[in-house]
Protein backbone atom coordinates (compact mmCIF):
# COMPACT_ATOMS: atom_id res chain seq x y z
CA UNK A 1 0.00 0.00 0.00
CA UNK A 2 1.25 3.42 -0.91
CA UNK A 3 1.77 5.88 1.88
CA UNK A 4 0.65 9.46 1.74
CA UNK A 5 2.43 12.61 2.81
CA UNK A 6 2.68 13.64 6.41
CA UNK A 7 -0.30 15.11 8.20
CA UNK A 8 0.97 18.66 7.85
CA UNK A 9 1.05 18.51 4.07
CA UNK A 10 -2.32 16.79 3.97
CA UNK A 11 -3.85 19.47 6.15
CA UNK A 12 -2.44 22.23 3.95
CA UNK A 13 -3.96 20.55 0.91
CA UNK A 14 -7.33 19.91 2.55
CA UNK A 15 -10.32 21.27 0.71
CA UNK A 16 -13.67 22.05 2.25
CA UNK A 17 -16.06 19.12 2.29
CA UNK A 18 -16.35 15.61 3.59
CA UNK A 19 -16.79 12.15 2.19
CA UNK A 20 -19.75 9.97 1.27
CA UNK A 21 -21.11 7.42 3.70
CA UNK A 22 -21.22 3.77 2.72
CA UNK A 23 -22.06 0.58 4.60
CA UNK A 24 -19.04 -1.10 6.15
CA UNK A 25 -16.72 1.91 5.93
CA UNK A 26 -15.65 4.57 8.37
CA UNK A 27 -17.27 7.53 6.63
CA UNK A 28 -19.45 10.55 7.33
CA UNK A 29 -21.98 12.21 5.09
CA UNK A 30 -20.63 14.69 2.54
CA UNK A 31 -18.92 14.96 -0.81
CA UNK A 32 -15.99 12.93 -2.05
CA UNK A 33 -13.42 14.04 -4.59
CA UNK A 34 -14.88 15.33 -7.86
CA UNK A 35 -15.27 12.97 -10.79
CA UNK A 36 -12.99 13.50 -13.77
CA UNK A 37 -14.82 14.66 -16.88
CA UNK A 38 -14.54 12.72 -20.15
CA UNK A 39 -15.70 13.40 -23.68
CA UNK A 40 -18.44 11.18 -25.11
CA UNK A 41 -19.75 10.85 -28.63
CA UNK A 42 -23.34 11.05 -27.37
CA UNK A 43 -22.86 14.41 -25.62
CA UNK A 44 -24.62 17.46 -27.00
CA UNK A 45 -27.76 17.94 -29.02
CA UNK A 46 -26.27 16.23 -32.09
CA UNK A 47 -24.51 13.45 -30.15
CA UNK A 48 -24.79 9.83 -31.27
CA UNK A 49 -23.52 6.52 -29.98
CA UNK A 50 -20.17 5.20 -31.13
CA UNK A 51 -21.52 1.83 -32.21
CA UNK A 52 -18.10 0.22 -32.54
CA UNK A 53 -17.35 1.16 -28.92
CA UNK A 54 -20.80 0.02 -27.75
CA UNK A 55 -20.29 -3.36 -29.46
CA UNK A 56 -16.91 -3.72 -27.77
CA UNK A 57 -18.56 -2.79 -24.46
CA UNK A 58 -21.07 -5.58 -24.98
CA UNK A 59 -18.18 -7.97 -25.52
CA UNK A 60 -16.54 -6.85 -22.25
CA UNK A 61 -19.85 -7.11 -20.39
CA UNK A 62 -20.40 -10.68 -21.59
CA UNK A 63 -16.81 -11.72 -20.85
CA UNK A 64 -16.25 -9.91 -17.53
CA UNK A 65 -19.38 -8.38 -16.00
CA UNK A 66 -22.11 -10.90 -16.80
CA UNK A 67 -20.71 -13.42 -14.31
CA UNK A 68 -22.03 -11.26 -11.45
CA UNK A 69 -24.22 -8.48 -12.85
CA UNK A 70 -27.62 -8.95 -14.47
CA UNK A 71 -29.02 -7.00 -17.42
CA UNK A 72 -32.74 -7.39 -16.79
CA UNK A 73 -34.14 -4.85 -19.25
CA UNK A 74 -32.23 -5.76 -22.41
CA UNK A 75 -33.35 -8.52 -24.76
CA UNK A 76 -31.10 -10.07 -27.39
CA UNK A 77 -33.34 -8.68 -30.14
CA UNK A 78 -32.55 -5.15 -28.92
CA UNK A 79 -29.00 -5.64 -30.20
CA UNK A 80 -30.22 -5.06 -33.74
CA UNK A 81 -29.98 -1.35 -32.85
CA UNK A 82 -26.23 -1.79 -32.48
CA UNK A 83 -25.82 -3.07 -36.01
CA UNK A 84 -25.86 -6.82 -35.38
CA UNK A 85 -27.46 -9.02 -38.01
CA UNK A 86 -30.32 -11.40 -37.28
CA UNK A 87 -28.00 -14.41 -37.55
CA UNK A 88 -25.47 -12.84 -35.15
CA UNK A 89 -28.22 -12.14 -32.62
CA UNK A 90 -29.54 -15.69 -32.89
CA UNK A 91 -26.03 -17.04 -32.32
CA UNK A 92 -25.48 -14.88 -29.23
CA UNK A 93 -28.88 -15.80 -27.82
CA UNK A 94 -28.23 -19.51 -28.39
CA UNK A 95 -25.17 -19.32 -26.13
CA UNK A 96 -27.43 -18.49 -23.17
CA UNK A 97 -29.30 -21.10 -21.11
CA UNK A 98 -32.83 -19.96 -20.32
CA UNK A 99 -35.23 -21.41 -17.74
CA UNK A 100 -38.62 -21.85 -19.41
CA UNK A 101 -41.88 -23.58 -18.71
CA UNK A 102 -43.84 -25.07 -17.26
CA UNK A 103 -44.10 -27.89 -19.78
CA UNK A 104 -47.05 -30.25 -20.18
CA UNK A 105 -45.99 -32.03 -17.00
CA UNK A 106 -45.83 -28.81 -15.01
CA UNK A 107 -42.03 -28.80 -14.83
CA UNK A 108 -39.66 -25.96 -15.62
CA UNK A 109 -36.95 -26.80 -18.13
CA UNK A 110 -33.79 -25.38 -19.68
CA UNK A 111 -33.43 -24.40 -23.31
CA UNK A 112 -31.12 -22.41 -25.54
CA UNK A 113 -31.88 -18.71 -25.67
CA UNK A 114 -33.86 -17.09 -28.47
CA UNK A 115 -33.73 -13.49 -29.76
CA UNK A 116 -36.87 -12.49 -27.81
CA UNK A 117 -35.32 -13.63 -24.50
CA UNK A 118 -33.86 -11.10 -22.10
CA UNK A 119 -30.25 -11.47 -20.98
CA UNK A 120 -30.28 -14.26 -18.36
CA UNK A 121 -29.34 -13.35 -14.80
CA UNK A 122 -26.17 -14.96 -13.43
CA UNK A 123 -27.95 -16.06 -10.23
CA UNK A 124 -31.44 -17.45 -9.59
CA UNK A 125 -32.25 -14.84 -6.94
CA UNK A 126 -30.79 -12.01 -4.87
CA UNK A 127 -29.88 -14.23 -1.92
CA UNK A 128 -27.86 -16.55 -4.12
CA UNK A 129 -26.13 -13.53 -5.68
CA UNK A 130 -25.23 -12.05 -2.29
CA UNK A 131 -24.07 -15.43 -0.94
CA UNK A 132 -21.71 -15.87 -3.91
CA UNK A 133 -20.27 -12.37 -3.41
CA UNK A 134 -19.49 -12.34 0.32
CA UNK A 135 -22.80 -10.74 1.23
CA UNK A 136 -22.67 -7.95 -1.37
CA UNK A 137 -25.49 -7.90 -3.93
CA UNK A 138 -24.18 -7.02 -7.41
CA UNK A 139 -26.57 -4.44 -8.88
CA UNK A 140 -28.35 -4.84 -12.17
CA UNK A 141 -26.53 -2.79 -14.80
CA UNK A 142 -29.37 -2.06 -17.23
CA UNK A 143 -29.97 1.47 -15.95
CA UNK A 144 -26.73 2.07 -14.07
CA UNK A 145 -25.54 4.89 -16.35
CA UNK A 146 -28.70 6.86 -15.51
CA UNK A 147 -28.90 5.77 -11.86
CA UNK A 148 -25.67 7.61 -10.99
CA UNK A 149 -24.97 11.31 -11.38
CA UNK A 150 -22.75 11.81 -14.42
CA UNK A 151 -23.17 8.08 -14.98
CA UNK A 152 -20.73 7.49 -17.87
CA UNK A 153 -18.01 9.57 -16.18
CA UNK A 154 -18.63 7.71 -12.92
CA UNK A 155 -18.43 4.29 -14.56
CA UNK A 156 -15.23 5.08 -16.47
CA UNK A 157 -13.61 6.63 -13.39
CA UNK A 158 -14.69 3.71 -11.20
CA UNK A 159 -13.41 0.93 -13.50
CA UNK A 160 -10.51 2.65 -15.22
CA UNK A 161 -9.07 5.12 -12.73
CA UNK A 162 -10.30 4.40 -9.21
CA UNK A 163 -8.60 1.25 -7.91
CA UNK A 164 -5.42 1.36 -5.88
CA UNK A 165 -3.19 0.24 -8.75
CA UNK A 166 -4.79 2.83 -11.05
CA UNK A 167 -5.23 5.96 -8.97
CA UNK A 168 -2.61 8.70 -9.12
CA UNK A 169 -0.62 9.89 -6.10
CA UNK A 170 -2.17 13.33 -6.53
CA UNK A 171 -5.66 11.88 -6.21
CA UNK A 172 -4.64 9.87 -3.16
CA UNK A 173 -3.31 13.00 -1.48
CA UNK A 174 -6.58 14.77 -2.22
CA UNK A 175 -8.52 11.92 -0.61
CA UNK A 176 -6.24 11.84 2.43
CA UNK A 177 -6.64 15.60 2.86
CA UNK A 178 -10.41 15.44 2.54
CA UNK A 179 -10.69 12.60 5.02
CA UNK A 180 -8.34 14.30 7.48
CA UNK A 181 -10.44 17.44 7.27
CA UNK A 182 -13.63 15.42 7.68
CA UNK A 183 -12.33 13.69 10.80
CA UNK A 184 -11.38 17.06 12.27
CA UNK A 185 -14.89 18.36 11.66
CA UNK A 186 -16.33 15.26 13.32
CA UNK A 187 -14.00 15.68 16.29
CA UNK A 188 -14.95 19.33 16.77
CA UNK A 189 -18.65 18.44 16.71
CA UNK A 190 -18.08 15.62 19.22
CA UNK A 191 -16.00 17.94 21.42
CA UNK A 192 -18.76 20.53 21.46
CA UNK A 193 -21.26 17.84 22.45
CA UNK A 194 -18.88 16.59 25.16
CA UNK A 195 -18.50 20.06 26.65
CA UNK A 196 -22.29 20.46 26.82
CA UNK A 197 -22.65 17.06 28.52
CA UNK A 198 -19.80 17.92 30.89
CA UNK A 199 -21.57 21.12 31.96
CA UNK A 200 -24.73 19.14 32.71
CA UNK A 201 -22.67 16.61 34.65
CA UNK A 202 -21.02 19.30 36.77
CA UNK A 203 -24.37 20.94 37.51
CA UNK A 204 -25.80 17.62 38.72
CA UNK A 205 -22.75 16.94 40.90
CA UNK A 206 -22.97 20.41 42.40
CA UNK A 207 -26.63 19.75 43.17
CA UNK A 208 -25.67 16.55 44.99
CA UNK A 209 -27.12 14.21 42.38
CA UNK A 210 -25.49 11.06 41.09
CA UNK A 211 -24.11 11.40 37.58
CA UNK A 212 -21.71 9.64 35.23
CA UNK A 213 -18.90 11.75 33.88
CA UNK A 214 -18.95 11.83 30.06
CA UNK A 215 -16.01 10.45 28.14
CA UNK A 216 -14.12 13.00 26.03
CA UNK A 217 -13.71 12.24 22.33
CA UNK A 218 -10.36 11.01 21.06
CA UNK A 219 -8.38 13.38 18.92
CA UNK A 220 -8.39 12.24 15.28
CA UNK A 221 -5.33 10.79 13.64
CA UNK A 222 -4.26 12.09 10.23
CA UNK A 223 -5.06 9.96 7.20
CA UNK A 224 -1.74 9.14 5.56
CA UNK A 225 -2.47 5.87 3.79
CA UNK A 226 -5.29 3.78 2.39
CA UNK A 227 -5.16 1.62 5.52
CA UNK A 228 -5.94 4.72 7.60
CA UNK A 229 -9.31 5.02 5.83
CA UNK A 230 -10.51 2.09 7.93
CA UNK A 231 -12.13 0.08 5.14
CA UNK A 232 -13.88 -3.08 6.22
CA UNK A 233 -12.27 -6.42 5.52
CA UNK A 234 -13.06 -7.73 2.06
CA UNK A 235 -13.54 -4.30 0.48
CA UNK A 236 -11.26 -2.94 -2.22
CA UNK A 237 -10.19 0.68 -2.30
CA UNK A 238 -11.73 2.80 -5.06
CA UNK A 239 -11.29 6.55 -5.18
CA UNK A 240 -14.65 7.18 -6.86
CA UNK A 241 -16.92 4.76 -4.99
CA UNK A 242 -18.93 6.29 -2.13
CA UNK A 243 -17.00 5.61 1.05
CA UNK A 244 -13.93 4.43 -0.93
CA UNK A 245 -14.67 0.77 -0.09
CA UNK A 246 -16.15 -1.38 -2.87
CA UNK A 247 -16.98 -5.09 -2.68
CA UNK A 248 -15.98 -5.62 -6.32
CA UNK A 249 -12.31 -6.36 -6.85
CA UNK A 250 -10.64 -4.66 -9.81
CA UNK A 251 -12.45 -6.27 -12.78
CA UNK A 252 -10.41 -5.09 -15.76
CA UNK A 253 -6.85 -5.92 -16.76
CA UNK A 254 -4.94 -5.23 -19.95
CA UNK A 255 -5.75 -7.78 -22.65
CA UNK A 256 -8.52 -9.22 -20.50
CA UNK A 257 -10.55 -9.70 -23.68
CA UNK A 258 -9.60 -10.01 -27.33
CA UNK A 259 -11.62 -7.50 -29.30
CA UNK A 260 -13.17 -8.82 -32.48
CA UNK A 261 -12.19 -5.64 -34.36
CA UNK A 262 -8.54 -5.80 -33.25
CA UNK A 263 -8.67 -2.74 -30.95
CA UNK A 264 -6.00 -2.98 -28.19
CA UNK A 265 -7.79 -4.07 -25.01
CA UNK A 266 -6.26 -1.69 -22.49
CA UNK A 267 -8.00 -1.08 -19.18
CA UNK A 268 -8.83 2.47 -20.26
CA UNK A 269 -10.30 1.24 -23.55
CA UNK A 270 -12.36 -1.51 -21.96
CA UNK A 271 -13.70 0.82 -19.25
CA UNK A 272 -14.63 3.40 -21.91
CA UNK A 273 -16.37 0.79 -24.03
CA UNK A 274 -18.33 -0.65 -21.09
CA UNK A 275 -19.42 2.87 -20.08
CA UNK A 276 -20.60 3.47 -23.66
CA UNK A 277 -22.49 0.17 -23.67
CA UNK A 278 -24.14 0.86 -20.30
CA UNK A 279 -25.19 4.31 -21.48
CA UNK A 280 -26.88 2.66 -24.45
CA UNK A 281 -28.64 0.07 -22.25
CA UNK A 282 -29.88 2.88 -19.99
CA UNK A 283 -31.09 5.06 -22.85
CA UNK A 284 -31.36 3.09 -26.10
CA UNK A 285 -33.67 5.70 -27.64
CA UNK A 286 -31.29 8.62 -27.04
CA UNK A 287 -30.59 9.22 -30.73
CA UNK A 288 -34.26 8.98 -31.62
CA UNK A 289 -35.15 11.42 -28.85
CA UNK A 290 -32.52 13.92 -29.94
CA UNK A 291 -33.59 13.60 -33.57
CA UNK A 292 -37.20 14.30 -32.64
CA UNK A 293 -36.11 17.25 -30.51
CA UNK A 294 -34.21 18.80 -33.43
CA UNK A 295 -37.25 18.36 -35.69
CA UNK A 296 -39.51 20.00 -33.11
CA UNK A 297 -37.13 22.95 -32.72
CA UNK A 298 -36.92 23.41 -36.50
CA UNK A 299 -40.71 23.21 -36.78
CA UNK A 300 -41.18 25.81 -34.05
CA UNK A 301 -38.68 28.14 -35.71
CA UNK A 302 -40.44 27.86 -39.07
CA UNK A 303 -43.88 28.16 -37.46
CA UNK A 304 -42.76 31.27 -35.57
CA UNK A 305 -41.57 32.79 -38.82
CA UNK A 306 -44.91 32.03 -40.50
CA UNK A 307 -46.83 33.56 -37.61
CA UNK A 308 -44.65 36.66 -37.68
CA UNK A 309 -45.13 37.04 -41.44
CA UNK A 310 -48.89 36.57 -41.04
CA UNK A 311 -48.98 39.19 -38.30
CA UNK A 312 -47.13 41.67 -40.52
CA UNK A 313 -49.55 40.98 -43.36
CA UNK A 314 -52.71 41.30 -41.25
CA UNK A 315 -51.62 44.51 -39.51
CA UNK A 316 -49.89 46.14 -42.49
CA UNK A 317 -52.91 48.33 -43.42
CA UNK A 318 -53.45 49.42 -39.82
CA UNK A 319 -49.98 50.93 -39.61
Amino acid sequence: MRKGMIFGLAALAAAAGATVAAPGTARAAGEGIPLPSFEWSFDGIFGTYDRASVQRGLQVYRAVCAGCHSMDYIAFRNLVELGYSEDEIKAMAAEAIVIDGPNDEGEMFERAGLPFDYFPAPFPNDRAAAFANNGALPPDLSLMAKARANGPDYLLALMGHGYEDQVSDETLQEIFALETENRQVQYEAALENYEAMLAVYEDRVEAGEEATRPTPPEEPQPVESIEDLGLSEGLSFNAYFPGYGIAMAMPLFDDGVEYADGTPATVEQMATDVANFLMWTAEPKLEERKGMGIKVILFLLVFTGILYAAKRKVWADVH
